[in-house]
């Protein structure tokens, strides 16, 4: 009972990528957990609140995430503070508003979607994030090499590099360089090859409907999604 306890203090201070007490419950496999109950929350045969997705249940299940960024190293560190001051804004917005759809209307009303430090560009931020991972997966089990180099650079070039400036760009295609060899990833997240693969596909497959449910968000608003 009081491992169980412990397992579920997930927060940013205490996610660090070092062994777990059970190979079941490795960081991996707590964040695939947490983003399947979020993907069920959106089937159709589960009763949801008439808004839409809860603002505080995205937040749980994206605190999760900064552990993978961290995992990375250095290439990813600028990704990582991006990602989790993002989290944290929402985090705090989900005191006041309770639907993803709220942050959106009330900056739609205010006219402040894409002003820098708006919770719906911080909202936009974090969906990439999420991508940035699901890409980075789909990119490392594409291979027999299982190269993190190679998969990180394709991810980073599809999903974030657009929205980056030039500096930015440099400095991550640069880290690349430092990224964890295959072996050393799969230590830090405490997984094994079979166990890797199915956490991974699990969380491409859970990550998804959450994805494009975001994106909806912004097209139903008639706001582009090319920033």
């Amino acid at each position: 009972m009081e491992e169980e306890e412990e397992e579920e203090e997930d927060t940013f201070e205490d996610a660090v990528c070092t062994k777990t007490p059970s190979r079941v419950n490795t960081p991996l496999s707590l964040i695939t957990e947490a983003f399947e109950n979020l993907a069920d929350l959106l089937k159709p045969d589960i009763s949801t609140d008439e808004d839409g997705l809860r603002l505080d249940a995205f937040c749980n299940a994206c605190t999760h995430v900064s552990i993978l960024f961290s995992c990375l190293g250095l290439a990813f560190k600028f990704a990582e503070m991006e990602y989790i001051s993002k989290v944290k804004d929402l985090v705090e917005a989900s005191k006041t508003l309770d639907t993803l759809q709220n942050i959106l209307d009330l900056d739609v009303e205010n006219e402040t979607v894409k002003t820098p430090g708006s919770r719906s560009r911080n909202l936009r931020r974090v969906r990439q994030g999420l991508d940035l991972i699901r890409a980075i997966f789909e990119q490392f089990l594409m291979t027999d090499e299982y190269s993190l180099k190679n998969a990180a650079t394709t991810a980073y070039t599809e999903v974030c590099a657009p929205f980056h400036t030039w500096t930015v760009r440099t400095a991550v295609y640069a880290g690349m360089y430092t990224l964890p060899t295959r072996d050393q990833l799969l230590l830090r997240l405490n997984e094994t090859d079979q166990s890797v693969e199915k956490n991974m596909r699990r969380y491409m497959e859970a990550s998804r409907p959450i994805i494009e449910y975001i994106d909806k968000l912004y097209i139903e608003r008639n706001i582009k999604l090319d920033w």
